[in-house]
């Protein structure tokens, strides 16, 4: 779902669009105005909650749709740059909220039936929930404090703690960092892909290459690059093995930088 969340996001819009269509034809369609402008002028009693203009609602939802299914693209990434990107796709919430607004004042006012109304309360529940939840754990990864050793490194986790071809990930600096296990070695690389900044940590190593859970663009850990011939780079870091413990330096080393990937000794014995 994640890998695909981009057609999801743009079948979403093309079944808003068909519902806003036939919507158009059926209500708006046959007077005298502009069937646009019929919708937006029809009903105005905003003060009203019985009689709420709950279509402008579901139009609004729609244009914010409409401009991230046609900004769903590589293309538009690059030239936006991921931050503008981001804010702008961040209006799926706003959609949301809309379209709970849009459910509620229309369709729910002439529903006699509570089915419609549990499950539109359900799902909202259920989203609302999800997000605190997600929300709630990376919040615990930002906020926990790192105990600073030797040569400036910092302790991270313990070796074991770390699934084999997969990471755990530490805030660092402000910064989040992905520790991958692999071969009785361990890399530290940044957890932010160069694509859209995908976690990096929620991947795991295939073929050798840390794989973005979201699109599945790859880096070699040992030195953040992705394989020839694409020239994406991400941060990587120092680490050491202590005692168990993966310790790791708070400075990103450049893009693309070789860092050779601490080995994993036996217990007790420092790399």
């Amino acid at each position: 779902m994640l890998y695909n969340r981009r057609h999801l996001g743009v079948v979403t819009f093309l079944l808003g669009a068909v519902h806003g269509i036939f919507a158009i034809i059926q209500f708006h369609s046959l007077g005298n105005k502009n069937p646009l402008v019929s919708l937006l002028t029809s009903n105005q009693n905003f003060g009203s909650v019985p009689d709420f203009p709950f279509q402008q609602l579901g139009f609004l939802a729609l244009l914010i749709l409409f401009v991230m299914a046609a900004t769903s693209h590589d293309f538009w990434l690059r030239n936006l740059t991921p931050p503008i990107w981001k804010a702008l796709h961040m209006l799926v919430y706003v959609a949301y909220a809309l379209l709970i607004g849009h459910v509620t004042l229309g369709l729910l006012q002439s529903e006699t039936s509570p089915v419609m109304a549990i499950a539109t309360g359900a799902g909202f529940v259920t989203v609302l929930s999800l997000h605190l939840a997600a929300g709630s754990r990376e919040r615990v990864v930002d906020l926990r404090k790192l105990n600073p050793v030797g040569k400036g490194f910092v302790d991270a986790c313990s070796v074991e703690s770390i699934p084999e071809k997969c990471a755990a990930v530490v805030s660092v600096s402000g910064e989040r960092v992905a520790m991958f296990k692999f071969d009785g070695r361990i890399s530290a690389i940044s957890n932010v892909c160069r694509h859209q900044n995908g976690p990096l940590g929620e991947g795991k190593i295939i073929d050798g290459c840390v794989t973005c859970p979201w699109h599945g663009y790859q880096y070699l850990p040992e030195t953040g690059a992705s394989p020839p011939p694409f020239k994406e780079k991400i941060s990587t870091f120092y680490t050491e093995i202590v005692n168990g413990r993966v310790w790791i330096h708070p400075k990103p080393n450049p893009p693309g930088t070789l860092v050779e990937p601490s080995r994993i000794p036996d217990a007790g014995v420092r790399a």
